[in-house]
């Protein structure tokens, strides 16, 4: 019997801050939260600016035109912030 490993990119369907995370859920049903200090440009918008946000590359990613902030969900999986003092 032979198998076949299929890897399924992980895509964010729905994200959403707190005072202190980003919170992304995943089309697997995963979801990720993660301190919202590892992205300073989102931890000093306003909570209207932290709601508008769209989906980039089919889910890939996520962005924030209002704080011209990207972020994507390989580097949330990441087990270190990647971006920690980013500007």
């Amino acid at each position: 019997m032979s198998t076949i490993r299929v890897n399924v990119e992980p895509l964010a369907v729905e994200a959403s801050c707190t005072d202190d995370a980003l919170r992304v859920v995943l089309a697997d049903g995963r979801e990720i939260a993660v301190p919202l200090a590892w992205f300073p440009r989102l931890q000093k918008a306003t909570p209207e600016q932290r709601k508008r946000w769209r989906l980039i590359g089919g889910g890939i990613g996520l962005h924030w035109e209002d704080v011209d902030e990207d972020i994507s969900v390989e580097s949330l999986l990441a087990t270190k912030p990647l971006l920690v003092g980013a500007v």
